[in-house]
């Protein structure tokens, strides 16, 4: 199970990070591009689309552009990164402050939920699903991008070498993932997945680089003091091991995802493999 996750602390990093995002985030704009054209699999307009962790509103604002008649919900924890939308007049978003596991949407309101890297910061992901299909219409379109385990293993490998504490958050695998959406009655999921390597002069750059789009330690277990300036060194000095030709990698191992939301009363899988949910009327005639 993934290390539980503070969401106070996702809030406020990626709060003090909405002025600086936009300019450190180029994987996150890649990633979410690519994202982009699974949309593509859809065949008629929706008729409302939720983007959810969606910071700046970039990919929100491509939807809207893509789909003119559509109401675009841009959704975020963090309330300074909605302010940084800038949608036109003729065609505005519309912002909500939310956590993705408490939509403020009713069941089965919604034709598209899109997210790209938001899932990782969310440690229940059966929950977090289970939320999902429930605001998705019957055969609604599930679109997101995640982090896989292998992301950052370099800088996690070189604070290992320091201390105990946790200081890289740990993401779920592309099986486990899969599980979950199984587990919430999506149907016909397709996965995938490759890798990223960013390249900096040092360790500090790629630190400063992570603050500045919020991605912060968030686990739970962290320790909150401050960390000495010595204790930095010694992380950067255990980085080295990893550079070459001049320069020190950065690993992003990103998880691609789309599925469909179920008909209307199809079985849900209970945690633990037991059928649930199963309406009467669904087994008439069915018996032999």
């Amino acid at each position: 199970m993934t290390p539980p996750l503070d969401t106070q602390q996702i809030r406020r990093a990626f709060g003090r990070a909405a002025a600086s995002y936009d300019a450190h985030a180029a994987l996150q704009h890649e990633v979410e591009n690519r994202l982009l054209e699974r949309l593509d699999y859809l065949e008629r307009e929706p008729a409302r689309v939720v983007d959810i962790g969606c910071g700046t509103g970039r990919a929100a604002t491509a939807m809207r552009k893509r789909w003119k008649g559509a109401q675009v919900i841009a959704l975020d924890l963090a309330t300074p990164m909605l302010r940084r939308i800038k949608a036109g007049w003729l065609h505005p978003l519309l912002p909500v402050n939310a956590d993705a596991r408490a939509l403020p949407f009713a069941d089965a309101s919604i034709d598209v939920l899109f997210s790209n890297l938001c899932v990782q910061w969310i440690d229940d992901l059966p929950v977090l699903f289970d939320e999902f299909r429930r605001v998705l219409r019957t055969s609604g379109y599930f679109a997101f991008s995640t982090f896989g385990p292998d992301t950052l293993h370099e800088l996690r490998g070189a604070w290992a070498q320091v201390d105990r504490a946790p200081h890289v958050s740990a993401f779920a695998d592309i099986g486990r993932v899969g599980d979950a959406l199984m587990l919430a009655g999506f149907r016909d999921p397709v996965l995938d997945g490759e890798h990223f390597t960013l390249t900096y002069p040092d360790a500090s750059s790629l630190m400063r680089e992570l603050k500045a789009i919020g991605a912060t330690n968030a686990d739970a277990r962290r320790a909150r003091g401050l960390t000495g300036r010595q204790h930095f060194r010694r992380v950067a000095d255990a980085y080295e091991v990893w550079r070459t030709g001049g320069l020190l990698p950065a690993t992003y191992e990103v998880i691609y995802a789309h599925a469909w939301a179920p008909d209307p009363g199809q079985p849900r899988r209970a945690r633990g493999g037991a059928i649930a949910s199963f309406p009467v009327e669904r087994l008439r005639g069915s018996r032999r």
